[in-house]
């Protein structure tokens, strides 16, 4: 089964990261491992697709999308010197193998819709829920790279060390960066769904699991207790609290 064995690839590929990672005690290549995998299968599942029109577009969204964050994740982290999930990680291999594990669990499901695609013999006339996938997909990028990009410009500035940034798209959402993340995900599904049939619209678990993952458990969660520790009582930081949606632009919840 072709699914299955991408799966194995990307577990395989982390499973090398991580024998590495332990032996020189390192994370600083481990968002950019997981973005190589992303080119990875998605590459090794077009490679053996019928190449349509929808399948080719899809698989460039996933390059734009994987070679724009990894190379930012990676510059980020040589600047920084370290990530903070990995503080105790590095000391306990055990550790470090279930980080790296759920990375390439993380990968394939997420990439499960074009796969999937890839994989299909079927391929319907380009309609209006490609082009609706698309434009979501287009304007998630599109905030998740300004948003990365602005927040990257106000740290660059000695004057706002220990500040917490609230201009640009950061005005209309708390975390306009994830609000990308979570829409361009949901645009790749609706796409590709255009060619589904049966159980593979259940992949819709793909999207949904990008946006659980980051509204309830690693993302939004951990950066909003890391806020209200540092600046919780900082009046400027309650009011944008009150003022500024969690993630939707506009639309408090």
């Amino acid at each position: 089964n072709e699914i299955l064995r991408l799966l194995y690839i990307s577990l395989g590929v982390q499973w090398v990261g991580c024998t590495l990672a332990v032996l020189f005690k390192t994370e600083k290549f481990y968002d950019l491992t997981g973005s190589l995998t992303f080119l990875l299968l998605s590459h090794l599942s077009f490679d053996k697709s019928i190449k349509s029109r929808r399948q080719t577009v899809q698989c460039w969204l996933v390059f734009a999308w994987a070679v724009r964050l990894g190379l930012f994740l990676f510059i980020r982290i040589l600047k920084d010197g370290e990530d903070k999930r990995f503080n105790k990680a590095k000391k306990d291999p055990s550790v470090m193998f279930k980080f790296w594990t759920i990375q390439g669990i993380w990968v394939f499901i997420t990439l499960l819709p074009t796969l999937l695609l890839n994989s299909s013999r079927r391929d319907p006339p380009i309609g209006n829920r490609d082009y609706i996938g698309w434009s979501i997909w287009i304007i998630g990028f599109i905030f998740e790279v300004v948003a990365d990009a602005q927040k990257s410009y106000f740290r660059a500035f000695p004057e706002n060390r220990g500040k917490f940034i609230s201009s640009g798209l950061w005005s209309i959402s708390r975390h306009p960066n994830y609000f990308g993340e979570i829409s361009l995900w949901f645009g790749m599904y609706i796409s590709c769904s255009a060619a589904f049939s049966g159980f593979e619209y259940l992949s819709v678990m793909s999207p949904v699991l990008v946006m659980l993952l980051i509204t309830k458990l690693s993302g939004i969660p951990l950066l909003e207790a890391a806020g209200l520790k540092k600046w919780g009582e900082d009046p400027e930081y309650q009011r944008y609290l009150e003022n500024t949606p969690v993630l939707i632009p506009f639309i408090k919840t």
